[in-house]
Formats: C-alpha cells, structure tokens, sequence
C-alpha cells in the first residue's frame, strides 16, 4: 500500500512537471535573431549571415574565419513579400558557397537542433513566424520529445488578404512534424477594389424603388 502510494506521488510529480514544463511558451525573437541560431551540421571553416537592404549589406553573424566573397543580389525572405533578404556565404574546403534560397538553406541547417531551427525549416512548406501576432503566430513550447510550434500562414492574396494560424509538433529526433491543427484565421483585410468587401457592398447596395401609382386611364 506505502509503495502503491510513493509511486503514485512521484507519478504525479511527473506528471505536473511534464505538464508545467511543455506549457512554457515563449515568442520568438526577430527574423535575424531567429537565423542566428543555426548550427550548421556539415563540417563548415566559416560562414557569414549577411542581410540586404536597400542595396546595402549588413553582416548579421559570422563563424569563423571569415573570407572574401561576392556580394549577392538576391537572397531569401522568412516572411513573405520583404523587399529586404538575407544570404548566407560559407567556405568549406576550400571553396565559396552561396545560400540564397530556401530549400539552399533548409540543406544547410540539416537536422533540427532547436525550435528556431523548427520554424526555419517550416519557411519551406509557406509557415512563417509573424513578428506583428507573435502571440498567435509566433511562439512555441517543447518537452523531452517534441517543439510545438504556433506559427502563421498567408492562406489567400486575393480579396480578403488572409492570415491563419496553425500549432505544428515537430518531433525533436527525427525532424519530422507529426501533427498539424488549424487554429483559425487571425487576420483579414479587404481593400477598396475588394468586390467582396462587405463595407463597400453596404454603400453600394441600392434601396429598390417603390412601385408608383398607375394612372387612370378612364375618362369621366
């Protein structure tokens, strides 16, 4: 009964623990932040983070010995339409890589080595953590097994321009997210030529016309 009752304490204990720990949600930092925290799995001499703006480079991070390369013209955005982006330069054995996409920087960061490497990777599949909703789109918690991560998605360009936001558990070990659910939609905007805009449909919509009175025609 003593043994049936300890376990049962420390079962508890556990349990409360599991529960307080994995509840422990955080928000993300910013977008430069965020891809600060790659830790390439490939054997890299060094590699540069550098962020463009406006034609001017800022360099972010740099691991390494850092070498001479060619400034690039294009890069990769972690939220959709920037007119900024980033680019990653790396040397390994002797030669100069450019990251300049995407799927280019999903190779490079590899296996998942932390929840700001979780959200990176989602970038390739539309996911996006929103610095504006970081309260709904930009936050996770984890436990021994899993990230959970709340992050948003541009589901419509069309009229109403629409944001939803989902919960992804991505596993820790394998990388591989097991779970998907639809929180819902958190923004949506209309503008003026929006032919589905309810404000303008309210102006446009016309009173109809009473009918009038005919008119006799029978003479007196």
């Amino acid at each position: 009964m003593i043994k049936t009752a300890i376990r049962l304490t420390i079962l508890l204990f556990l349990l409360w623990g599991f529960l307080g720990y994995s509840q422990d949600k955080k928000n993300f930092s910013n977008i430069p932040n965020i891809l600060q925290q790659i830790i390439p799995n490939d054997r890299i001499d060094s590699w540069v983070l550098v962020y463009n703006s406006y034609g001017k480079n800022q360099e972010i991070r740099t691991s390494g010995d850092k070498k001479d390369y060619t400034p690039q013209f294009s890069g990769f955005n972690l939220f959709p339409d920037e007119d900024s982006f980033y680019y990653i330069v790396y040397a390994t054995g002797g030669k100069m890589n450019y990251i300049t996409d995407l799927e280019g920087l999903k190779k490079f960061v590899g296996k998942i080595d932390n929840a700001e490497e979780a959200a990176i990777i989602l970038t390739t599949d539309g996911y996006m953590v929103d610095e504006e909703f970081k309260d709904v789109a930009g936050n996770y918690y984890e436990d021994s097994a899993n990230y959970y991560l709340d992050l948003g998605k541009l589901t419509s360009k069309e009229c109403p321009y629409q944001k939803t936001h989902y919960t992804l558990t991505v596993s820790k070990s394998s990388g591989v997210v097991s779970k998907v659910k639809d929180n819902g939609t958190y923004i949506e905007l209309y503008n003026k030529k929006c032919a589905n805009n309810p404000r303008l449909l309210k102006i446009q919509k016309k009173v109809e016309p009473k009918d009038e009175p005919k008119k006799s025609t029978q003479r007196k």
